[in-house]
């Protein structure tokens, strides 16, 4: 395995969800895939990323969350009311307190990530000088996901919603997978003017960009080689296609820790 390492990034971990479509009264990060929980996925990759320091965002059954994962050198922080994923960093604040490196966002649900895909993602952010850099993936249907559009020079443009999207901003098949790495200090300043003004009264991480574009920082897109590791849990019959992806994967020569 490559050893990598990023002392200076502190990862934040957004894992505070219920995942109601599981339709079970665990909380989503705590199903298991090829006999781990998703969570446990995840703060391998980090760990084999070699990041300085790992945050996770709890909510739902935090208790037994951070019971099941008291000795993984997590640092915790609570999201008592699910508002939006903006919201969660929010709720991070306190840990981040007099931070100004940079953070690596990503979901607790992802158990197919590698950390070669997010040393690729830290690497171009830190080679751009990007005030904030999205992790992309180019989708075969991108139906429901978040269009990124660029600029003439590559950098984020926009990211256009599916049900905001013009039918030619519907053709672009590279999507947002959700992660993200930020330039802190200037996260936190976007995270001061993030408001709840949408239909579901949440504050989304995604409107920070926009905040961040507003305000004539550069916004750098990085687009990750396989579309599969990216790919949330939100269903049983997610899980169990994240599982046949895990074994194919392995097989192929690629895991979820390489």
């Amino acid at each position: 395995m490559i050893g990598y390492r990023h002392p200076d990034v502190t990862a934040l971990v957004l894992a505070a969800g219920q995942g109601t479509r599981m339709k079970s009264d665990l909380a989503k990060v705590l199903h298991e895939m090829a006999g781990r929980p998703l969570l446990g996925h995840v703060l391998g990759c980090l760990d084999a990323l070699g990041v300085g320091r790992t945050v996770a965002v709890i909510g739902h059954q935090r208790d037994q969350v951070r019971a099941q994962f008291a000795e993984a050198g997590v640092d915790w922080a609570v999201q008592a009311e699910q508002r939006g994923t903006g919201h969660a960093v929010l709720m991070a604040g306190p840990q981040l307190e007099d931070f100004a490196g940079t953070l690596l966002v990503v979901c607790g649900d992802t158990p197919l990530l590698r950390p070669g895909t997010l040393h690729e993602l830290l690497e171009g952010h830190a080679a751009s000088g990007a005030a904030a850099t999205v992790l992309s993936m180019r989708m075969p249907d991108p139906t429901g996901y978040g269009r990124i559009v660029r600029d003439p020079r590559g950098d984020l443009l926009a990211i256009v919603e599916h049900r905001d999207a013009t039918p030619e901003q519907r053709e672009i098949d590279e999507v947002n997978s959700g992660i993200y790495a930020f330039a802190y200090p200037a996260l936190e300043r976007a995270l001061a003017n993030l408001t709840a003004h949408n239909a579901q009264g949440e504050y989304y991480l995604t409107d920070t960009v926009e905040l961040l574009r507003r305000a004539d920082q550069r916004v750098a897109v990085v687009c990750a080689t396989d579309h599969r590791e990216l790919l949330g849990i939100n269903t049983v019959e997610q899980l169990e296609q994240a599982e046949r992806t895990y074994h194919a994967m392995r097989a192929g020569g690629g895991t979820s820790a390489a």
